[in-house]
């Protein structure tokens, strides 16, 4: 599909531009240009393909996203390697996840090599907008949604896909800093059969409530337990998690449906287990966790995700009490996986793994 090109009438000026990346912040500053490419059943699919200046959106207000939550995403990221050439890490499964999303929303897929396509196209045209520091970098929104003007429960017949970019600096405040983590006991994020593994708004919808009741304990993420025994750990907000025991054993919660498929996850896997260690993938429990952290066989939990990449979980707060992971530090294995994946998205390690997508 050829992408039709519409100037932007005012692009930021470059000095204006500059001053703004020195501290972007996360997720509050936009680059100049957006993609957007519409579908219609009843037109033989996708269609009408454009690069043209980020504006808003006009939307009938009966379109079907606003009353029946048709709406998927994803998230990831443009990063600078030291030639000053911009990577992606891994984008051809941001394509796959999307698609998956897609169908458990009832969605039509969008094209693996479309979708790549739209990234190539944003990144060249607002490549002056990827920060420079060591951790800065120009986080990618694709998003699509249901967009047909009907009221009634079944798929809309019309879509729009939009990809946004906004520069970046670390997701938490001060960096990879351990982070105090809430465990939610009266709040679900999934359950068996819905929507967990999908990337859509809703699951981060019912987040927020619990979220909330995190920061007011002076916490900086949620964790979340099965919505059947209400027992076993499943995810934070927005991070898939890891345990690392003094053993040499690492676990991480199975997908069984209710929890979203990292793709930092996935990357986490594999870098560990080339480090020697055995990672499985199986059922762990709040209670248990509390019990390992407190007698010293759990050294280290970290919780990794596009935003902020790895992090290590220092505190574990909830209503049955408080413990405290190793000394509550960046334990060495966090930090040595963390800096090894960061090297190979910003080029300073050698990618072995064929991760990264040269621009």
């Amino acid at each position: 599909m050829e992408f039709e090109h519409s100037p932007h009438p005012a692009p930021t000026p470059a000095d204006k531009r500059d001053e703004a990346l020195k501290d972007p912040g996360f997720g509050k500053l936009f680059t100049d240009h957006m993609v957007v490419i519409e579908y219609d059943a009843d037109k033989g699919g996708w269609h009408k393909a454009t690069l043209g200046p980020r504006e808003a959106i006009s939307l009938d207000p009966a379109a079907a996203v606003l009353h029946y939550a048709q709406e998927i995403f994803e998230g990831m990221k443009a990063y600078k390697q030291g030639d000053d050439r911009l990577a992606l890490f891994r984008p051809e499964q941001n394509a796959r996840r999307f698609n998956e999303s897609a169908k458990r929303m009832a969605m039509p897929e969008l094209p693996e090599e479309l979708f790549l396509e739209s990234i190539r196209q944003l990144v060249a045209a607002d490549r002056d907008w990827v920060p420079s520091g060591p951790d800065g970098s120009l986080y990618l929104r694709p998003f699509m949604f249901a967009s047909e003007a009907f009221l009634g429960v079944r798929p809309a017949r019309q879509y729009k896909y939009i990809l946004i970019a906004s520069p970046v600096g670390p997701y938490f405040k001060g960096g990879a800093k351990p982070v105090k983590i809430w465990v939610s006991r009266n709040y679900t994020r999934a359950a068996p059969g819905g929507t967990g593994a999908a990337k859509t708004g809703g699951n981060y919808a019912a987040s927020l409530v619990p979220q909330a009741e995190g920061i007011e304990h002076g916490c900086d993420q949620v964790v979340f337990l099965d919505a059947v025994e209400k027992k076993w750990i499943e995810e934070l907000g927005g991070m898939n998690l890891f345990f690392v025991f003094d053993d040499g054993t690492v676990i991480t919660p199975p997908l069984t449906g209710t929890i979203l498929p990292g793709i930092t996850r996935d990357s986490l896997i594999q870098l560990l287990r080339e480090e020697g260690l055995e990672v499985r993938e199986e059922p762990y429990s709040i209670d248990q966790w509390r019990a390992d952290a407190t007698e010293g066989r759990l050294l280290e939990t970290m919780a990794c995700g596009t935003a902020a990449v790895v992090t290590p979980v220092g505190t574990v707060l909830g209503p049955d009490g408080e413990f405290t992971i190793g000394s509550g530090g960046t334990g060495q294995m966090t930090n040595k996986v963390r800096e090894k994946l960061v090297g190979i998205q910003k080029g300073a390690v050698d990618d072995t793994h064929g991760w990264t997508m040269k621009l």
